[in-house]
């Protein structure tokens, strides 16, 4: 039996074939999840569209600009329009300023960390706050971070600290969501070859450094992130909220 068949989910933050979000997505659809989509913006609508549209021309895709509370809420309208429940939720949405990602942290500007925080951290509680009335039968909700919440990463910067506190709010959405069996965790993941991360200086050298100090000696892979959110939306996740679940490798466990 599939682990996620007649599960109903939402995915926020495919940019293109490299996203962590679409690795997961992907999983989620093979374990027999029905799925619905959304963009940031036209500039990303065309690439979304097409990978989507893998899935069936049914596909529900919305678009959505996190930042804004109304395109939030016409998201979780059409979504009880057409399903009239949800089980899953995916975040897997940062942005940073790009200067706010060079020099160094102190210079960051009140601006840069404002909207980092905004898109980065806040985006959860308002996407968690509209998924839940229509979590019925309680649900998961999965959400991207990186190390650099935990530990300084040259050029992370101010998305470090929005990480932090997107992983501080999983901890208190856990706690308000958990009597209506509603579990948040986030999935920490090694470096990937992804849009966003491009935008780090020195990320391939970043690359290079965890597969030469990581335990197993390499660098995550898609399909392994796509595994562990399926877990972690699953049944077998049941008694797991709250968490934050390292798939690096084994890179986090290491002092030198």
């Amino acid at each position: 039996m599939s682990l996620l068949a007649g599960k109903i989910g939402v995915v926020f933050g495919v940019a293109n074939k490299r996203s962590i979000a679409w690795a997961i997505a992907q999983a989620w659809q093979k374990a027999g999840a029905t799925l619905a989509f959304t963009y940031q913006g036209e500039r990303l609508k065309e690439n979304v569209e097409e990978l989507v549209g893998t899935f069936g021309p049914d596909t529900l895709l919305i678009p959505c600009d996190v930042t804004k509370d109304e395109d939030i809420d016409r998201v979780f309208s059409e979504l009880r329009q057409k399903f009239g429940k949800l089980d899953l939720l995916l975040h897997s949405v940062a942005f940073a300023p790009k200067d706010a990602l060079e020099g160094r942290f102190v210079n960051t500007s009140r601006e840069a960390f404002r909207i980092s925080h905004d898109v980065s951290a806040y985006s959860l509680v308002a996407l968690a706050r509209g998924a839940a009335p229509l979590m019925t039968n309680g649900g998961s909700i999965v959400a991207m971070t990186y190390y650099g919440a935990e530990k300084v990463i040259p050029h992370y910067n101010v998305m470090g600290v929005a990480k932090a506190a997107l992983e501080a709010s999983t901890r208190y959405l856990a706690n308000d969501l958990g009597p209506s069996k509603i579990r948040v965790n986030c999935i920490s993941a090694g470096p990937m070859n992804t849009l966003a991360a491009r935008g780090i200086a020195g990320f391939l050298d970043m690359l290079k450094h965890y597969e030469a100090h990581a335990p197993l000696k390499r660098n995550v892979l898609p399909d392994e992130l796509g595994a562990t959110g399926t877990f972690l939306a699953s049944d077998g996740a049941a008694a797991i909220t709250g968490q934050v679940l390292y798939v690096d490798c084994g890179y986090q466990i290491m002092g030198m």
